[in-house]
Protein backbone atom coordinates (compact mmCIF):
# COMPACT_ATOMS: atom_id res chain seq x y z
CA UNK A 1 0.00 0.00 0.00
CA UNK A 2 1.15 3.40 -1.02
CA UNK A 3 0.62 4.99 2.53
CA UNK A 4 2.44 1.98 4.09
CA UNK A 5 5.36 2.28 1.90
CA UNK A 6 5.50 6.20 2.58
CA UNK A 7 6.06 5.52 6.62
CA UNK A 8 8.17 2.91 6.16
CA UNK A 9 10.50 5.42 4.11
CA UNK A 10 10.21 7.72 6.62
CA UNK A 11 10.92 5.70 9.49
CA UNK A 12 13.94 4.72 8.03
CA UNK A 13 14.93 8.60 7.34
CA UNK A 14 14.67 8.45 11.67
CA UNK A 15 16.72 5.38 11.85
CA UNK A 16 19.64 6.14 10.01
CA UNK A 17 21.94 3.61 12.12
CA UNK A 18 19.56 0.30 11.30
CA UNK A 19 20.70 -1.98 8.72
CA UNK A 20 19.34 -4.68 6.79
CA UNK A 21 20.12 -7.96 8.55
CA UNK A 22 20.15 -11.75 6.96
CA UNK A 23 16.82 -13.17 7.26
CA UNK A 24 17.82 -16.05 9.76
CA UNK A 25 19.35 -13.25 11.99
CA UNK A 26 16.51 -10.97 11.64
CA UNK A 27 14.06 -13.47 12.63
CA UNK A 28 16.65 -14.45 15.63
CA UNK A 29 16.97 -10.85 16.97
CA UNK A 30 13.12 -10.24 17.12
CA UNK A 31 12.78 -13.82 18.94
CA UNK A 32 14.95 -12.62 21.32
CA UNK A 33 13.33 -9.26 21.79
CA UNK A 34 10.16 -10.41 22.45
CA UNK A 35 11.27 -12.63 25.11
CA UNK A 36 13.32 -10.14 27.16
CA UNK A 37 10.65 -7.25 26.24
CA UNK A 38 8.86 -7.83 29.67
CA UNK A 39 12.01 -8.00 31.72
CA UNK A 40 13.74 -4.95 29.59
CA UNK A 41 14.22 -1.21 30.79
CA UNK A 42 12.07 0.84 29.73
CA UNK A 43 15.35 3.31 27.84
CA UNK A 44 16.04 -0.43 26.62
CA UNK A 45 13.38 -0.89 25.33
CA UNK A 46 12.88 2.14 23.03
CA UNK A 47 16.38 1.92 22.28
CA UNK A 48 16.15 -2.15 20.41
CA UNK A 49 13.29 -0.67 18.92
CA UNK A 50 14.92 2.07 17.13
CA UNK A 51 17.21 -0.92 16.34
CA UNK A 52 14.86 -3.07 14.73
CA UNK A 53 15.11 -2.65 10.61
CA UNK A 54 12.15 -0.67 8.97
CA UNK A 55 9.23 -3.06 8.51
CA UNK A 56 10.08 -4.95 11.40
CA UNK A 57 9.89 -1.89 13.41
CA UNK A 58 6.17 -1.14 12.11
CA UNK A 59 4.96 -5.13 12.63
CA UNK A 60 6.56 -5.59 15.96
CA UNK A 61 4.70 -2.09 17.04
CA UNK A 62 1.34 -3.26 15.57
CA UNK A 63 1.97 -6.31 17.02
CA UNK A 64 2.19 -5.25 20.80
CA UNK A 65 -0.58 -4.98 23.02
CA UNK A 66 -2.12 -1.41 23.52
CA UNK A 67 -1.01 -1.13 26.99
CA UNK A 68 2.70 -1.06 25.79
CA UNK A 69 1.89 0.42 22.56
CA UNK A 70 0.94 3.41 25.18
CA UNK A 71 3.63 2.80 27.08
CA UNK A 72 6.41 2.89 24.16
CA UNK A 73 4.61 5.46 22.28
CA UNK A 74 5.00 8.23 25.30
CA UNK A 75 9.11 8.09 24.45
CA UNK A 76 8.98 8.57 21.17
CA UNK A 77 9.60 11.84 19.48
CA UNK A 78 6.58 13.61 17.88
CA UNK A 79 7.47 12.49 14.07
CA UNK A 80 8.22 8.80 14.88
CA UNK A 81 5.11 8.73 16.85
CA UNK A 82 3.20 10.40 14.26
CA UNK A 83 4.51 8.13 11.85
CA UNK A 84 3.80 5.13 13.83
CA UNK A 85 -0.15 6.31 14.84
CA UNK A 86 -0.36 6.53 10.64
CA UNK A 87 0.29 2.64 10.66
CA UNK A 88 -2.27 1.98 12.69
CA UNK A 89 -5.98 1.71 11.56
CA UNK A 90 -8.24 4.27 13.29
CA UNK A 91 -9.94 1.58 15.56
CA UNK A 92 -6.52 0.59 17.24
CA UNK A 93 -5.00 4.47 17.23
CA UNK A 94 -8.82 5.10 19.65
CA UNK A 95 -7.98 2.33 21.44
CA UNK A 96 -4.19 3.64 22.06
CA UNK A 97 -5.83 7.22 22.87
CA UNK A 98 -8.32 5.62 25.47
CA UNK A 99 -4.78 3.46 27.13
CA UNK A 100 -2.35 6.65 27.70
CA UNK A 101 -3.12 8.60 30.42
CA UNK A 102 -5.53 11.52 30.54
CA UNK A 103 -3.20 14.27 30.22
CA UNK A 104 -1.38 12.80 26.98
CA UNK A 105 -4.73 12.25 24.86
CA UNK A 106 -5.05 15.67 23.63
CA UNK A 107 -1.12 15.68 22.61
CA UNK A 108 -1.72 12.26 20.62
CA UNK A 109 -4.85 13.92 18.85
CA UNK A 110 -2.64 16.71 17.83
CA UNK A 111 -0.16 14.06 15.75
CA UNK A 112 -3.11 13.19 13.36
CA UNK A 113 -4.35 14.31 10.05
CA UNK A 114 -7.12 15.53 9.60
CA UNK A 115 -9.06 12.71 7.70
CA UNK A 116 -7.69 10.28 10.42
CA UNK A 117 -8.63 12.28 13.34
CA UNK A 118 -12.17 12.88 12.18
CA UNK A 119 -12.29 9.14 11.95
CA UNK A 120 -10.72 8.49 15.69
CA UNK A 121 -13.10 10.85 17.40
CA UNK A 122 -15.98 8.75 15.87
CA UNK A 123 -14.97 5.97 17.24
CA UNK A 124 -14.20 7.44 20.48
CA UNK A 125 -17.61 9.16 20.68
CA UNK A 126 -19.20 5.31 20.95
CA UNK A 127 -18.70 3.53 24.39
CA UNK A 128 -15.67 1.27 24.77
CA UNK A 129 -16.99 -2.18 24.71
CA UNK A 130 -19.84 -0.95 21.61
CA UNK A 131 -19.92 -2.11 18.39
CA UNK A 132 -19.12 1.55 17.52
CA UNK A 133 -15.85 1.65 19.86
CA UNK A 134 -14.76 -1.54 18.37
CA UNK A 135 -15.39 -0.90 14.15
CA UNK A 136 -12.98 0.16 11.59
CA UNK A 137 -14.53 3.03 9.35
CA UNK A 138 -11.74 1.90 6.23
CA UNK A 139 -13.65 -0.82 4.41
CA UNK A 140 -13.76 -1.48 0.21
CA UNK A 141 -17.25 -0.01 -0.87
CA UNK A 142 -18.77 0.40 -4.12
CA UNK A 143 -21.77 1.47 -5.97
CA UNK A 144 -25.07 -0.88 -6.84
CA UNK A 145 -25.34 0.87 -10.23
CA UNK A 146 -21.92 0.64 -11.77
CA UNK A 147 -20.61 -2.12 -13.87
CA UNK A 148 -18.16 -4.79 -12.12
CA UNK A 149 -15.36 -3.86 -14.90
CA UNK A 150 -15.40 -0.53 -13.53
CA UNK A 151 -15.74 -1.55 -9.54
CA UNK A 152 -11.98 -3.77 -10.07
CA UNK A 153 -10.91 -0.51 -11.47
CA UNK A 154 -12.54 1.56 -8.24
CA UNK A 155 -11.20 -0.89 -5.83
CA UNK A 156 -7.69 -0.76 -6.98
CA UNK A 157 -7.44 2.37 -6.06
CA UNK A 158 -9.27 1.88 -2.42
CA UNK A 159 -6.63 -0.36 -2.22
CA UNK A 160 -4.14 2.01 -1.65
CA UNK A 161 -6.01 3.84 1.44
CA UNK A 162 -4.59 1.08 4.07
CA UNK A 163 -8.40 -0.60 4.16
CA UNK A 164 -9.14 -2.75 6.98
CA UNK A 165 -9.64 -6.14 4.87
CA UNK A 166 -10.38 -7.03 1.67
CA UNK A 167 -12.57 -10.57 2.88
CA UNK A 168 -16.01 -8.54 1.94
CA UNK A 169 -17.00 -5.50 -0.48
CA UNK A 170 -19.99 -3.60 0.55
CA UNK A 171 -22.23 -2.27 -1.42
CA UNK A 172 -23.88 1.17 -0.35
CA UNK A 173 -26.42 3.10 -2.02
CA UNK A 174 -25.87 7.33 -2.42
CA UNK A 175 -27.11 7.99 1.15
CA UNK A 176 -24.52 5.55 2.04
CA UNK A 177 -27.01 2.71 3.17
CA UNK A 178 -25.86 -1.06 2.94
CA UNK A 179 -27.18 -2.52 0.28
CA UNK A 180 -25.81 -5.68 -0.11
CA UNK A 181 -21.95 -7.59 -0.47
CA UNK A 182 -19.41 -9.19 -2.81
CA UNK A 183 -16.62 -10.65 -2.70
CA UNK A 184 -13.65 -10.29 -5.17
CA UNK A 185 -13.90 -13.57 -6.48
CA UNK A 186 -17.60 -13.01 -7.40
CA UNK A 187 -16.67 -9.87 -9.13
CA UNK A 188 -13.77 -10.93 -11.30
CA UNK A 189 -15.88 -14.39 -12.50
CA UNK A 190 -19.08 -11.57 -13.38
CA UNK A 191 -19.28 -10.34 -16.42
CA UNK A 192 -17.81 -6.58 -17.55
CA UNK A 193 -20.82 -5.55 -18.06
CA UNK A 194 -22.66 -7.20 -15.09
CA UNK A 195 -23.53 -4.70 -12.71
CA UNK A 196 -22.72 -5.07 -8.97
CA UNK A 197 -26.21 -5.32 -8.26
CA UNK A 198 -26.75 -8.86 -10.27
CA UNK A 199 -23.57 -9.52 -8.39
CA UNK A 200 -23.79 -8.51 -4.78
CA UNK A 201 -25.65 -10.69 -2.06
CA UNK A 202 -28.50 -8.45 -0.76
CA UNK A 203 -28.92 -10.13 2.47
CA UNK A 204 -26.50 -9.02 4.93
CA UNK A 205 -25.59 -9.98 8.89
CA UNK A 206 -25.24 -6.79 10.67
CA UNK A 207 -25.48 -5.45 13.66
CA UNK A 208 -26.31 -1.74 15.02
CA UNK A 209 -23.47 0.34 16.04
CA UNK A 210 -24.73 0.10 19.81
CA UNK A 211 -25.11 -3.05 20.38
CA UNK A 212 -22.74 -4.49 23.16
CA UNK A 213 -19.43 -6.46 22.19
CA UNK A 214 -20.79 -9.88 22.75
CA UNK A 215 -23.82 -9.34 20.85
CA UNK A 216 -21.06 -8.92 18.24
CA UNK A 217 -18.77 -12.07 19.17
CA UNK A 218 -21.97 -14.13 19.15
CA UNK A 219 -22.81 -13.30 15.43
CA UNK A 220 -19.23 -13.45 14.18
CA UNK A 221 -19.20 -16.87 16.00
CA UNK A 222 -22.26 -17.89 14.81
CA UNK A 223 -22.26 -17.47 11.11
CA UNK A 224 -17.93 -17.80 11.16
CA UNK A 225 -17.23 -14.28 9.26
CA UNK A 226 -14.39 -12.59 8.85
CA UNK A 227 -15.64 -8.89 9.53
CA UNK A 228 -19.24 -8.02 10.29
CA UNK A 229 -20.97 -4.77 9.24
CA UNK A 230 -21.66 -2.11 11.79
CA UNK A 231 -24.96 -0.36 11.17
CA UNK A 232 -26.86 3.32 12.60
CA UNK A 233 -30.81 2.87 13.47
CA UNK A 234 -31.14 3.95 9.94
CA UNK A 235 -29.13 1.58 7.49
CA UNK A 236 -26.50 3.57 6.86
CA UNK A 237 -22.78 1.73 6.85
CA UNK A 238 -20.58 2.89 9.73
CA UNK A 239 -17.54 0.66 9.75
CA UNK A 240 -16.97 -3.04 10.17
CA UNK A 241 -15.25 -5.49 12.80
CA UNK A 242 -12.86 -7.79 11.92
CA UNK A 243 -12.46 -11.35 13.62
CA UNK A 244 -9.11 -10.26 14.89
CA UNK A 245 -10.38 -7.30 16.91
CA UNK A 246 -13.34 -9.76 18.30
CA UNK A 247 -10.84 -12.03 19.56
CA UNK A 248 -8.97 -9.53 21.71
CA UNK A 249 -12.11 -8.65 22.96
CA UNK A 250 -12.91 -12.28 24.10
CA UNK A 251 -9.67 -12.70 25.27
CA UNK A 252 -9.68 -9.48 27.66
CA UNK A 253 -13.60 -11.07 28.96
CA UNK A 254 -11.87 -14.14 29.50
CA UNK A 255 -9.56 -12.42 31.48
CA UNK A 256 -11.80 -10.86 33.52
CA UNK A 257 -14.34 -13.74 34.23
CA UNK A 258 -11.23 -15.97 35.41
CA UNK A 259 -9.94 -13.69 37.51
CA UNK A 260 -13.74 -12.64 39.20
CA UNK A 261 -14.13 -16.26 39.38
CA UNK A 262 -10.94 -16.59 41.32
CA UNK A 263 -12.15 -14.24 43.56
CA UNK A 264 -10.38 -11.70 42.20
CA UNK A 265 -11.32 -7.70 40.89
CA UNK A 266 -10.44 -7.27 37.29
CA UNK A 267 -7.34 -6.04 36.85
CA UNK A 268 -7.57 -4.53 33.64
CA UNK A 269 -4.04 -4.59 32.50
CA UNK A 270 -1.22 -7.35 32.51
CA UNK A 271 -0.52 -8.94 35.83
CA UNK A 272 3.29 -7.14 35.86
CA UNK A 273 1.64 -3.59 35.06
CA UNK A 274 -0.36 -3.61 38.23
CA UNK A 275 1.29 -1.63 40.81
CA UNK A 276 2.04 -3.44 44.20
CA UNK A 277 -1.05 -1.00 45.92
CA UNK A 278 -3.72 -1.68 43.34
CA UNK A 279 -3.13 -5.68 43.39
CA UNK A 280 -3.60 -5.27 47.31
CA UNK A 281 -6.82 -3.35 46.63
CA UNK A 282 -7.82 -5.48 44.08
CA UNK A 283 -7.43 -8.96 46.03
CA UNK A 284 -7.68 -7.84 49.75
CA UNK A 285 -11.77 -6.34 49.09
CA UNK A 286 -12.91 -9.97 48.37
CA UNK A 287 -10.37 -11.46 50.72
CA UNK A 288 -12.42 -9.12 53.41
CA UNK A 289 -15.86 -10.20 52.32
CA UNK A 290 -14.59 -14.10 51.89
CA UNK A 291 -13.15 -13.86 55.54
CA UNK A 292 -16.53 -12.53 57.11
CA UNK A 293 -17.96 -15.21 55.36
CA UNK A 294 -15.65 -17.82 57.07
CA UNK A 295 -16.21 -16.26 60.59
CA UNK A 296 -19.72 -17.60 60.16
CA UNK A 297 -18.34 -20.94 59.51
CA UNK A 298 -16.83 -20.49 63.12
CA UNK A 299 -20.01 -19.26 64.18
CA UNK A 300 -21.98 -22.11 63.49
CA UNK A 301 -18.71 -24.62 64.57
CA UNK A 302 -19.78 -23.12 68.08
CA UNK A 303 -23.36 -23.13 67.90
CA UNK A 304 -22.78 -27.35 67.48
CA UNK A 305 -20.15 -27.15 70.11
CA UNK A 306 -22.63 -29.52 72.42
CA UNK A 307 -22.40 -32.39 69.47
CA UNK A 308 -18.78 -31.90 69.09
CA UNK A 309 -18.08 -32.62 72.47
CA UNK A 310 -20.15 -35.82 72.69
CA UNK A 311 -19.09 -37.30 69.62
CA UNK A 312 -15.26 -35.83 68.42
CA UNK A 313 -15.51 -38.20 65.86
CA UNK A 314 -17.80 -35.65 64.17
CA UNK A 315 -15.18 -33.30 63.73
CA UNK A 316 -13.07 -35.75 61.75
CA UNK A 317 -15.26 -35.33 58.66
CA UNK A 318 -15.96 -31.90 58.54
CA UNK A 319 -13.13 -30.82 56.01
CA UNK A 320 -14.62 -33.38 53.98
CA UNK A 321 -18.27 -32.49 54.10
CA UNK A 322 -17.58 -28.72 53.48
CA UNK A 323 -14.87 -29.09 50.71
CA UNK A 324 -17.25 -31.48 49.06
CA UNK A 325 -20.01 -28.86 49.14
CA UNK A 326 -17.61 -26.11 48.10
CA UNK A 327 -16.09 -28.29 45.42
CA UNK A 328 -19.75 -28.92 43.92
CA UNK A 329 -20.87 -25.07 43.73
CA UNK A 330 -17.88 -24.24 42.37
CA UNK A 331 -18.24 -26.06 39.49
CA UNK A 332 -21.49 -25.44 38.94
CA UNK A 333 -20.72 -21.70 38.76
CA UNK A 334 -17.85 -22.08 36.72
CA UNK A 335 -20.07 -24.00 34.27
CA UNK A 336 -23.04 -21.48 34.00
CA UNK A 337 -21.42 -18.52 34.21
CA UNK A 338 -19.06 -19.49 31.10
CA UNK A 339 -22.49 -20.80 29.39
CA UNK A 340 -24.05 -17.50 30.36
CA UNK A 341 -21.27 -15.39 28.88
CA UNK A 342 -21.12 -17.10 25.31
CA UNK A 343 -24.84 -17.23 24.78
CA UNK A 344 -25.74 -20.93 24.96
CA UNK A 345 -28.09 -20.38 27.82
CA UNK A 346 -30.58 -17.15 28.54
CA UNK A 347 -31.76 -16.03 31.45
CA UNK A 348 -35.41 -18.04 30.84
CA UNK A 349 -33.56 -20.98 30.81
CA UNK A 350 -33.15 -20.85 34.85
CA UNK A 351 -36.05 -23.78 34.91
CA UNK A 352 -34.38 -26.10 32.91
CA UNK A 353 -30.77 -25.61 34.38
CA UNK A 354 -32.71 -25.95 38.21
CA UNK A 355 -34.16 -29.11 36.88
CA UNK A 356 -30.67 -30.13 35.14
CA UNK A 357 -28.22 -29.01 38.02
CA UNK A 358 -30.95 -30.64 40.98
CA UNK A 359 -30.98 -34.34 39.50
CA UNK A 360 -27.10 -33.81 38.89
CA UNK A 361 -26.32 -33.11 42.42
CA UNK A 362 -28.49 -35.65 43.73
CA UNK A 363 -26.39 -37.95 41.69
CA UNK A 364 -22.89 -36.93 42.62
CA UNK A 365 -23.64 -36.23 46.25
CA UNK A 366 -24.84 -40.24 46.19
CA UNK A 367 -21.66 -40.88 44.77
CA UNK A 368 -19.56 -39.45 46.88
CA UNK A 369 -21.82 -40.03 50.26
CA UNK A 370 -21.08 -43.95 49.17
CA UNK A 371 -17.76 -42.72 49.25
CA UNK A 372 -17.95 -42.04 52.27
CA UNK A 373 -19.71 -44.29 53.48
CA UNK A 374 -17.00 -46.96 52.62
CA UNK A 375 -14.40 -44.98 54.06
CA UNK A 376 -15.59 -45.63 57.68
CA UNK A 377 -16.94 -49.13 57.18
CA UNK A 378 -13.62 -50.18 55.11
CA UNK A 379 -11.08 -48.26 58.15
CA UNK A 380 -13.65 -50.02 60.69
CA UNK A 381 -12.86 -53.31 59.33
CA UNK A 382 -9.43 -53.25 58.43
CA UNK A 383 -8.37 -51.74 61.52
CA UNK A 384 -6.94 -48.35 60.78
CA UNK A 385 -9.48 -46.77 63.17
CA UNK A 386 -11.96 -47.16 65.38
CA UNK A 387 -15.01 -45.18 65.13
CA UNK A 388 -16.92 -47.20 68.03
CA UNK A 389 -19.81 -49.38 68.07
CA UNK A 390 -22.15 -46.92 66.20
CA UNK A 391 -19.66 -46.57 62.83
CA UNK A 392 -22.11 -48.18 60.79
CA UNK A 393 -25.01 -45.69 61.97
CA UNK A 394 -21.77 -42.65 61.24
CA UNK A 395 -21.36 -43.88 57.85
CA UNK A 396 -25.00 -43.20 57.46
CA UNK A 397 -24.64 -39.77 58.77
CA UNK A 398 -21.62 -38.96 56.07
CA UNK A 399 -23.49 -40.63 53.19
CA UNK A 400 -26.86 -38.45 53.94
CA UNK A 401 -24.56 -35.01 54.39
CA UNK A 402 -22.88 -34.91 51.68
CA UNK A 403 -25.85 -35.96 49.58
CA UNK A 404 -27.06 -33.11 51.00
CA UNK A 405 -24.39 -30.60 51.25
CA UNK A 406 -23.39 -31.46 47.27
CA UNK A 407 -27.19 -30.91 45.91
CA UNK A 408 -27.52 -28.08 47.79
CA UNK A 409 -23.70 -26.57 46.60
CA UNK A 410 -24.86 -27.57 43.05
CA UNK A 411 -28.01 -25.17 42.94
CA UNK A 412 -26.35 -22.91 44.87
CA UNK A 413 -23.50 -22.83 42.26
CA UNK A 414 -26.19 -22.73 39.10
CA UNK A 415 -28.71 -20.70 40.38
CA UNK A 416 -26.24 -17.80 41.67
CA UNK A 417 -25.18 -16.56 37.88
CA UNK A 418 -28.89 -16.00 36.82
CA UNK A 419 -29.63 -14.00 40.31
CA UNK A 420 -26.82 -11.79 39.48
CA UNK A 421 -27.48 -11.49 36.29
CA UNK A 422 -31.72 -10.86 36.35
CA UNK A 423 -30.19 -8.05 39.00
CA UNK A 424 -27.79 -6.41 36.10
CA UNK A 425 -24.92 -7.28 37.83
CA UNK A 426 -22.21 -9.60 36.31
CA UNK A 427 -23.08 -13.18 36.85
CA UNK A 428 -18.96 -13.85 37.01
CA UNK A 429 -18.79 -11.82 40.37
CA UNK A 430 -20.22 -15.33 41.57
CA UNK A 431 -16.91 -16.43 41.91
CA UNK A 432 -15.86 -19.73 43.12
CA UNK A 433 -14.43 -18.94 46.60
CA UNK A 434 -17.81 -17.15 47.32
CA UNK A 435 -20.06 -20.04 46.45
CA UNK A 436 -17.28 -22.31 48.32
CA UNK A 437 -17.73 -19.91 51.65
CA UNK A 438 -21.56 -19.67 51.06
CA UNK A 439 -21.83 -23.75 51.11
CA UNK A 440 -19.67 -23.70 54.09
CA UNK A 441 -21.61 -22.31 56.49
CA UNK A 442 -24.94 -24.10 55.40
CA UNK A 443 -23.05 -27.28 54.97
CA UNK A 444 -21.89 -27.38 58.61
CA UNK A 445 -25.64 -26.93 59.22
CA UNK A 446 -26.72 -29.95 57.00
CA UNK A 447 -24.08 -32.04 58.71
CA UNK A 448 -24.95 -31.75 62.13
CA UNK A 449 -28.67 -31.25 61.97
CA UNK A 450 -28.35 -34.61 59.57
CA UNK A 451 -26.13 -35.98 62.94
CA UNK A 452 -28.59 -34.93 65.29
CA UNK A 453 -31.56 -37.10 63.35
CA UNK A 454 -29.30 -40.43 62.59
CA UNK A 455 -27.13 -40.30 65.87
CA UNK A 456 -30.11 -39.02 68.27
CA UNK A 457 -29.63 -41.54 70.98
CA UNK A 458 -26.49 -43.20 70.51
CA UNK A 459 -23.22 -41.41 69.85
CA UNK A 460 -25.50 -38.08 70.93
Amino acid sequence: MAETVEIQEKILDLQPENKLLQADQLESKLTTLRDQWADLEEVDRLRQFRNLPQYEALDFFNDMPVTEQATLIRFLSDAEAALYLRYLQPDDVADLIQTVPAEDRAHLESLLDDAALTEVRALLAYAEDAAGGLMSPRFARLRPDVTTDVAIRYLRIQTKKNLETLHYIYVLDSEQRLCGVVSFHELFAARDDAYVSEVMHPKVITVLDTDDQDTVAQVIAEHDLMALPVVDAEGRMRGIVTVDDIVDVLQEEATEDIQKLGGVQALHEPYLDVSFRTMVQKRGGWLSVLFIGELLTATAMGHFEDEIAKAVVLAMFVPLIISSGGNSGSQAATLIVRSLGIGELKLSDWGRVFRRELFSGLTLGFWLGSLGFLRVILWQFMGLYDFGAHYFLLGITVCFSLIGVVSFGTIVGSMLPFLLQRLKLDPATSSAPFVATLVDVTGLIIYFVMAALILSGTLL
